[in-house]
């Protein structure tokens, strides 16, 4: 049995919103990663560090800086003397890094011969990497300081008593952002529902 033109449109428009609600829930479910950006003067970075800009504790983590100036030319590792710090969160300025690891010209994505590492974090936390340079041979660009903070995450091979702490932290809060999303979509439905009804109610009053 078909409903009448304008009751269907009341019902699809619930439909729809209905939709939409559900779509904005479950897209915070699996959040998606995004490479880090940063600028200063006439020269930018996107940093990546694997896996997925997440780096774990005490395992080794594939780092690399997409160095692009102004207009978005890249700067190879070749045309830059530049050298990377990692610093354990909190710090205060002229304190000696935490690491500082030797910067070799890699391929990654679509970027070719640009600064890269291999960082090995030693304990879950927060990081920040600065990454200072200037030019090696001519003045293509000014010299610039970039600063990323990193969050680090307990590794399968970091289970110390310091570590303990960090990951029921991590667990409760991911329990947390979970729990809540299934009853906001069952009220959603409920609420769709009851506009359904009415609104075929009214149609046929």
């Amino acid at each position: 049995m078909f409903l009448p033109a304008r009751q269907s449109r009341y019902a699809v428009c619930a439909y729809g919103l209905l939709s939409l609600i559900t779509l904005a829930l479950t897209s915070g479910v699996e959040p998606g990663f995004a490479h880090k950006v940063k600028v200063e003067g006439d020269v930018g970075a996107t940093l990546h560090i694997e896996p997925n800009d997440t780096p774990r504790a005490g395992e080794p983590s594939q780092t690399w800086f997409a160095l692009t100036r102004k207009g978005g030319k890249i700067i190879p590792l070749a045309e830059c003397n530049c050298q990377l710090s990692v610093y354990a969160e909190p710090h205060v300025a002229g304190e000696t890094p935490l690491l500082q690891p030797t910067l070799k010209a890699v391929t990654a994505e679509r970027y070719r011969g640009i600064p890269g590492t291999v960082i090995n974090f030693p304990r879950p936390g927060a990081y920040q990497l600065q990454l200072s340079g200037k030019p090696s041979t001519g003045q293509g660009f000014r010299p610039f300081t970039l600063k990323f903070d990193v969050t680090v995450a307990v590794g399968s091979n970091n289970k110390t008593a310091h570590s303990q702490p960090t990951q029921p932290v991590v667990s409760t809060e991911d329990n947390k952002s979970n729990n809540w999303i299934l009853p906001v979509i069952a009220i959603a439905f409920l609420s769709a529902g009851f506009i359904s009804f009415f609104v075929l109610r009214r149609g046929k009053g």
